[in-house]
């Protein structure tokens, strides 16, 4: 399957070249003698994981419906964007407390060296390149898992912008500002944890579609022939995928095969229309009594 080997290819892009840079700001980090760069190394290893759970949640979701699960299994991916933000949360409040505990402590800090900085602005790049690579391909998937691995990537970015920043303000004699770095970094990764964990926990809940979809399924629908209005509709998301129900209107008169005939063309025509929609229900009521 054309998803499935895109899939692999996100994955080995995000898994070596995340090994790669987060071993170049390790040493960089520890030479460098900054805090600050050794959090944001840790936070390029923790994106290693996030594309391993990005890659099995959609190798998972695209198991095809069997008997245990009739609907289907794309809320793996749901899962995936879940544990995702779990992680890069974590991670976040670990290089939050480190950088609280050195800001406490009364030992003395260490002057960064050049080194550090340097490796700062080679991770904006990277991570920058990467966030933009892995968002085309996900959005080309529909995959949320791999949308939240693009952010973890961008995520990885801002963190490197406070690196350099907090790095940079203790070349200039202000050391606290490396720990400080570390503190900005803690927020700009939460704030991006929040986001994918919002995002994931309100498709796993069957959240409506929204208010403007259903009204633009709503005029959608009415438009088809022979329908005469919608009585209800309400959509729900699962995983990236969408399921409507809805009531519609036909004359009341017509013989059951043409009113099932108008069902079957609305089914065919929204699913068509609609890609993100996998399944429709429709139930038919009666129209009004003609005037």
């Amino acid at each position: 399957m054309e998803e499935l080997k895109t899939a692999k290819k996100l994955s080995r892009v995000g898994i070596y070249g995340n090994v790669l840079l987060a071993a170049f700001k390790l040493f960089a980090g520890i030479f460098g003698r900054s805090g600050a760069m050794v959090s944001d190394a840790v936070h390029s290893l923790s994106d290693v994981f996030a594309t391993f759970i990005a890659y099995f949640g959609v190798l998972l979701s695209k198991r095809p419906e069997d008997e245990a699960h009739p609907y289907g299994h794309e809320r793996f991916e749901c899962v995936a964007s879940l544990v995702l933000g779990l992680i890069l949360a974590g991670t976040g409040i670990g290089i939050g407390y480190t950088g609280i505990r050195k800001l406490i402590s009364h030992e003395e800090l260490a002057v960064p060296t050049l080194l550090p900085l340097i490796a700062a602005i080679i991770s904006i790049i990277v991570k920058e390149g990467m966030f933009w690579y892995t968002m085309y391909y996900a959005k080309k998937m529909d995959s949320l898992a791999f949308k939240a691995d693009a952010w973890h990537h961008r995520s990885d970015a801002f963190s490197s912008v406070g690196s350099f920043i907090g790095i940079l303000l203790a070349k200039l004699g202000l050391p606290v500002m490396d720990p400080v770095a570390s503190l900005v970094i803690c927020l700009f990764i939460l704030k991006v944890a929040f986001d994918i964990t919002k995002d994931a926990l309100d498709k796993m809940l069957d959240t409506s579609s929204g208010e403007a979809f259903e009204e633009e399924l709503r005029t959608f629908i009415e438009a088809q022939p022979g329908v005469e209005k919608v009585d209800l509709l309400h959509t729900r998301q699962f995983g990236n995928k969408i399921y409507a129900e809805l009531e519609i209107a036909v004359d009341r008169y017509m013989s059951l095969i043409d009113a099932h005939a108008i069902a079957e063309r609305v089914h065919g025509e929204l699913e068509q229309q609609y890609p993100k929609i996998k399944h429709v229900t429709i139930h038919v009521n009666p129209g009004s009594e003609k005037t």
